[in-house]
């Protein structure tokens, strides 16, 4: 049986690599979407490789053709951007059509990025260990959860808006992997949403 703890906030192949000069982003608390610089439609997910960083200089990103099904779990080649182990992804909104947005293959850090329309999942995380940190950013109108925690390690959350939600975070209840994952949260405002963070006490989460 699995179950979670709920904190309540009231009512795999890819086709190309990016890599950009890391670059100062705005990690303060905010509480609008950021005003984009350009657009940019992908027709396949783009990879951040292993220790890489890619600034979006506030771009929007998205899919083309659209990958969202609603609240069908999709995959890898779903979403917007793969993050391999210790990438990191910063001045960012993802858009509307995709059905993940963010993958996080290993550890990963995510600076200022913002989702302006949650498909399925804003971002989910299957590293099997160490830390993967949000900082700033913030995500909207997501029917269900925003952050999914799949795989180990610890997801710290610093900074982070999110307006008319399902769920901030989720640890994942069925996956293959038990781990006992890790979530911390410092400075978070949530305007509209039904569950802040959802843990699996069975696991040994935290």
């Amino acid at each position: 049986m699995h179950y979670f703890v709920a904190v309540l906030a009231g009512a795999a192949s890819v086709a190309a690599q990016v890599v950009s000069a890391p670059a100062a982003a705005n990690t303060a608390l905010q509480t609008a979407l950021p005003r984009a610089s350009g657009t940019s439609a992908l027709r396949a997910v783009q990879t951040i490789r292993a220790g890489q960083s890619f600034d979006c200089g506030m771009k929007l990103y998205d899919r083309s053709p659209s990958t969202c099904s609603e609240q069908a779990e999709g995959g890898d080649d779903d979403a917007v951007f793969l993050l391999q182990e210790g990438a990191t992804l910063s001045n960012c909104i993802i858009g509307p059509r995709n059905g993940e947005g963010v993958h996080c293959k290993g550890t990963c850090t995510l600076n200022n990025v913002w989702w302006s329309d949650v498909c399925e999942d804003a971002v989910t995380f299957t590293q099997k260990s160490g830390i993967s940190y949000v900082n700033g950013g913030g995500a909207f109108n997501a029917d269900d959860k925003v952050m999914q925690h799949n795989g180990g390690g610890t997801v710290a959350v610093k900074n982070f808006y999110g307006k008319n939600i399902g769920k901030l975070y989720r640890s994942c209840g069925n996956c293959e992997g038990t781990y006992a994952r890790t979530s911390t949260f410092d400075n978070i405002l949530i305007e509209g949403g039904d569950i802040v963070v959802g843990i699996n006490g069975n696991f040994g989460g935290t």
